[in-house]
C-alpha cells in the first residue's frame, strides 16, 4: 500500500492510503480498479472452447475431403454470399451480423487448404499467384445460392396465386 498526498495553493494536504499501480510516469498515479464478475454470469470454462475447436476441427475435415474443383465453387458461392450481406448491410434490412466472420473464416479456411494441397504439389508461391490471377478471371459471374433460393421461393409464390 502507498499512501497518496496532495497538496493544494490553500495549504491543506490530502492523504489516502490505496492501492496503486506502478507505471513509470511520475506524476499521477490512477488506481487499479478490479473489474467486478456478474454474480449471475457463469465462469468460463474450457470445455466450451474444446467443443469450439472440435468443430473447427469437424470442419476442416469436411473441406478436406472436398476436390480443388469443389473448393473453388464453394468459395465462389461464399464470396457471392458475403456480398449479399454487405448488400443487405448497405440498405439497412436486418441480417445476422456473426455471419460476416463465418463465412470469411470459412473462405480462409477453404483457400489455406487449397495452398497446401498446392505446397504438396510443389508448386511455389510466385506461380501460385499466377493461378490465383487465371483462376479469378475465369470466373462466370453468377448470383449466390441464398439469392437463387429467393428467387424460387418467390416463383412458387408467384404460381401458387397464379393457380388459385
Amino acid at each position: 500500500m502507498m499512501s497518496l498526498s496532495i497538496a493544494s495553493p490553500s495549504g491543506v494536504t490530502f492523504t489516502s492510503k490505496m492501492n496503486l499501480s506502478k507505471s513509470s510516469f511520475h506524476g499521477i498515479q490512477i488506481p487499479k480498479i478490479m473489474q467486478a464478475r456478474a454474480v449471475n454470469a457463469p465462469p468460463h470454462s474450457c470445455s466450451s472452447l474444446v467443443v469450439k475447436m472440435a468443430k473447427r476441427e469437424e470442419e476442416l475435415k469436411e473441406i478436406r475431403t472436398k476436390t480443388t474443383e469443389e473448393l473453388q465453387e464453394e468459395i465462389v458461392d461464399l464470396k457471392g454470399e458475403l456480398f449479399m450481406l454487405r448488400l443487405q448491410r448497405s440498405a439497412r434490412n436486418e441480417f445476422k451480423s456473426s455471419e460476416f466472420l463465418r463465412m470469411r473464416k470459412r473462405i480462409a479456411r477453404m483457400l489455406t487448404v487449397k495452398r497446401e494441397r498446392e505446397v504438396e504439389e510443389g508448386i511455389n508461391k510466385r506461380i501460385s499467384r499466377k493461378l490465383d490471377r487465371k483462376w479469378k478471371k475465369s470466373i462466370v459471374p453468377r448470383p449466390p445460392p441464398s439469392l437463387k433460393k429467393l428467387r424460387e421461393e418467390e416463383a412458387a409464390e408467384e404460381a401458387k396465386e397464379s393457380a388459385s
